[in-house]
């Protein structure tokens, strides 16, 4: 790296340094698991769904690294999804699930847990690293990030409760009405 382009590192405190640093390293590794899901994936919706995220990360990742490298602006894009749904409540006959020890050998509905599994997990690694950011263009990237997760992670849940991959389990309305009912208003 040249002198022109040398990167004042004081200008982030230890923690938010050490939370980018999970946040950069959780963001290859996403990458790199989609890029390992891709060719395995026969459903074209879910074809089109890890396309997306996949450039929506590869661009997120790169704006992470040209901020913290000072070399670019904050970037707070927004992934798009679709809002119109309505997911399926209950059981529907679900299938027995266990561990596939057929090597190699990936369906959509692995496919699709796996994307699930990692849009989640990296919500919650931005919620931490958000509570450390002192820097405020950090931290807003890090809130974003979180919303994105979240909103990835939905989109991953719809292709999954539609095809009966992710079942929703109700309660017996006694007993969620019970539940639910019991806390009340407070006064002020």
């Amino acid at each position: 790296m040249n002198e022109g382009n040398r990167i004042n590192r004081a200008d982030f405190g230890a923690h938010e340094t050490l939370e980018a640093h999970e946040i950069l390293t959780d963001a290859v590794n996403s990458i790199n698991q989609f890029e390992l899901y891709r060719p395995h994936v026969r459903d074209q919706q879910l074809a089109n769904i890890i396309d997306n995220q996949l450039e929506f990360m590869i661009q997120g990742y790169n704006g992470l690294v040209n901020y913290l490298q000072r070399t670019g602006k904050a970037q707070n894009i927004s992934y798009k999804t679709n809002k119109s749904f309505a997911p399926k409540y209950g059981l529907r006959n679900p299938s027995p699930e266990r561990p596939d020890t057929d090597y190699g050998q990936l369906n959509d509905r692995d496919i699709a847990s796996g994307m699930l599994g990692c849009a989640k997990s990296s919500a919650i690694f931005a919620t931490l690293a958000s509570l450390e950011c002192a820097d405020p263009e950090l931290r807003n990237m890090m809130k974003n990030c979180i919303i994105n997760k979240i909103d990835m992670a939905y989109e991953v849940f719809q292709y999954m409760n539609e095809r009966g991959y992710y079942q929703l389990p109700t309660m017996q309305d006694n007993t969620t009405n019970t539940l639910l009912n019991c806390y009340q208003p407070a006064t002020v």
